[in-house]
């Protein structure tokens, strides 16, 4: 009897045993399917994520490269502008109708085309600050030059250049420094832009 109760623990002993180790077995199985579908969710999501964060920094730097673009763009050109500006300035100033000698032989072009095509007394109007200059030379050889009388007054209105017309009014064309500049430099800015930028 003895034996058979030994040969009966050891028969239940085994097959708890065994379905210990099964159940284990299965356990352990679970657990590790368990674990690969963790670390397939996190290396999912880990690879979401530098997706996501590599195509931030991808727009980040396509928008940081046109700012700069753009920013420099608007550089470029304020700057030529400029330099287009100051230039146009210095080309204009540098055709000063303050110089009595230029004055002298623009309004002497001037007063002949009035005095062909007008035939009557012409007036003109010069900077006063000139006057020691161009009031001799109005009275002796601009008045020898033409067939009609020249009138001529001083305005401190006038910085540089003249204002010529029929002494008897109507109209006069103003060829004062500062519309002389501004048809100047009017005329200079394409050109200046073409020769500095070939534009």
């Amino acid at each position: 009897m003895q034996d058979k109760l030994q040969e009966l623990t050891e028969k239940l002993y085994n097959e708890g045993l065994s379905k210990g180790k099964e159940e284990g077995e299965r356990l352990l199985e679970q657990a590790r399917k368990e674990a690969a579908a963790i670390v397939a969710k996190a290396k999912d999501d880990a690879a979401a994520i530098t997706a996501k964060a590599e195509k931030d920094a991808g727009d980040l730097r396509s928008k940081a490269e046109s700012d700069i673009r753009m920013a420099s763009t608007q550089a470029l050109q304020a700057t030529r502008k400029d330099i287009e500006n100051l230039l146009t300035g210095k080309l204009a100033d540098a055709s000063t109708l303050e110089d009595p000698a230029f004055l002298k032989e623009i309004i002497k072009s001037v007063a002949q085309k009035f005095d062909a095509q007008q035939a009557q007394d012409l007036s003109l109007v010069l900077p006063e600050k000139l006057r020691s200059e161009l009031e001799p030379w109005v009275a002796g050889e601009l008045r020898k030059t033409l067939a009609h009388e020249v009138q001529a007054s001083f305005s401190k209105k006038v910085a540089g250049g003249f204002s010529i017309g029929p002494a008897s009014g109507g109209w006069f064309v103003n060829l004062t420094e500062e519309t002389f500049k501004a048809l100047l430099a009017e005329y200079l800015r394409p050109v200046t832009r073409k020769l500095l930028f070939g534009e």
